[in-house]
């Protein structure tokens, strides 16, 4: 059995509650349809799909892993998800060591990290002019 849990941390939880907010405004607004509500609804769908296949998303090589990632957060893995408008939805994987050897249960954390726009992604990464 595997157990896959996401915690949206720092930058990322902040822009996700940014947005779930604009997007509530909207819909109240009568807004139905906004560049908000699609990159809204393509973090919520990746969310979904990385439930089920953590590894879903595109690894990045740890030569690119940027510096603010391993300071941060620690990492030693890094993934991006294609969102919606040229969007990125940085992920870490994180798995504990089993803490009880006769049960078979395989604990995941999906950590995501950032949600960032292709220009960002660019600079962090340091694929300009590529």
């Amino acid at each position: 059995m595997k157990r896959v849990s996401i915690k949206l941390l720092g930058d990322a939880k902040e822009a996700y509650l940014a947005l779930k907010k604009l997007v509530e405004d909207e819909r109240k607004k009568g807004i139905k349809s906004s560049f908000n509500q699609t990159l809204f609804r393509s973090i919520e769908d990746k969310i979904i799909i990385l439930k089920r296949d953590y590894d879903f998303g595109i690894h990045i090589p740890k030569d690119r892993i940027g510096r603010k990632y391993i300071v941060e957060y620690g990492v030693t893995n890094l993934w991006k998800v294609n969102l919606s408008g040229g969007w990125r939805m940085i992920y870490t994987l994180k798995q504990p060591q089993r803490e009880n050897t006769e049960v078979e249960i395989l604990s995941i954390w999906l950590d995501v990290l950032d949600i960032i726009s292709h220009e960002d992604y660019d600079k962090i990464f340091n694929y300009r002019g590529r």
